[in-house]
């Protein structure tokens, strides 16, 4: 039988674009007849989000809504998405539509080639951004290129929260210790430093046409450093001790595709 998808969709006061997103999402995977689970955790939303969302999964047999006991934040209902989804593969997607349906596929069929784990680079060559706000765009580039250099890595788009991994890849990055966005960069760091199987792939990206950012430059600075210097603190004194067990498969770990 052929792979499960499950994309994991955290979404908080999101009612001007959760339909379009869910909509666009659940067709193009239909087209492919892509075995899906969409999978929205409303995270502690107070606008009609949660009203959409139950129309929505009583309408597709697809769609599925489950309410985020934690505290509110990103990373809470990202992590409450990962400890529920039933696919053989889950994607992160954000709710506000800047991921694009057709990307999601091709990740998918990339994945189905064996890798662990597939990431999305806005900033390789192939990969586009639309209405970036300039000043983010700024720290976006100097926060990974202070992470390359950090990790001697090549992959230069971290933050990027677009990412898809195997189920039993999700299970050997826990303990999960993000809260926020900065578990976007938690993800592929293990990954990474433990040992998993990925490659990167173009991706797009699109600034959101409704509603606000949820992600604060201001509040998130601290919460990225502490994610990645403990990620760091774990690839040198861990000694292999949250290693990937299994041994590697034949793939080489590709940085850019």
């Amino acid at each position: 039988m052929s792979m499960k998808l499950s994309v994991v969709i955290p979404a908080h006061n999101e009612e001007g674009c959760i339909e379009k997103t869910l909509y666009s999402l659940f067709f193009a995977l239909r087209r492919e007849a892509i075995r899906t689970e969409i999978l929205v955790v409303n995270d502690n939303s107070t606008d009609n989000t949660e009203t959409i969302l139950k129309r929505l999964s009583a309408e597709c047999d697809e769609i599925f809504y489950i309410n985020n006991p934690y505290q509110n934040g990103f990373g809470f209902a990202v992590r409450y998405g990962l400890e529920n989804f039933t696919g053989d593969a889950v994607a992160i997607v954000m709710a506000d539509g800047s991921d694009a349906p057709e990307d999601i596929i091709k990740f998918f069929h990339i994945m189905e080639q064996g890798y662990d784990c597939v990431f999305g680079s806005r900033f390789s060559k192939g990969g586009q951004t639309f209405d970036y706000p300039k000043f983010k765009l700024i720290v976006n580039r100097m926060a990974n290129l202070f992470i390359q250099v950090l990790f001697g890595i090549r992959y230069n788009d971290t933050t990027n929260a677009f990412k898809m991994y195997r189920r039993e890849t999700v299970e050997g990055l826990k303990p999960f210790l993000s809260h926020h966005f900065n578990l976007t960069v938690e993800l592929p760091l293990k990954a990474i430093t433990r040992g998993y199987s990925y490659t990167v792939t173009p991706n797009s990206w699109t600034n959101r046409q409704t509603g606000e950012s949820k992600l604060k430059l201001k509040e998130m600075g601290s919460r990225y450093l502490f994610i990645v210097l403990y990620c760091l603190i774990e690839k040198w004194l861990a000694v292999g001790d949250y290693h990937k067990i299994t041994q590697l498969s034949a793939l080489d770990n590709r940085e850019i595709r």
